[in-house]
């Protein structure tokens, strides 16, 4: 089992102020956890792009989730 981490999420295009503290396992699944509880905006292919920071590292990583089929995948 791997151990819980706090992580600081938003929307991609919001800026930090507007994230939210996620615990989790990972950062795809703080991403994911982001967004089914705050519903950030959804584009045209009904995909969000959410940013997911590590509070203890600072490490930061971006992700786009497809809401028809919920992959999750790294931002290009």
């Amino acid at each position: 089992m791997s151990e819980i981490q706090s992580y600081r999420v938003h929307a991609r295009d919001d800026d930090r102020s507007h994230g939210h503290a996620v615990d989790a396992s990972s950062f795809e699944e703080a991403a994911i956890a982001f967004v089914e509880m705050w519903r950030p905006p959804v584009d045209a292919d009904n995909e969000v792009s959410v940013i997911v920071r590590e509070t203890e590292s600072g490490v930061e990583l971006c992700y786009r989730i497809d809401l028809d089929g919920g992959d999750t995948m790294p931002c290009q």
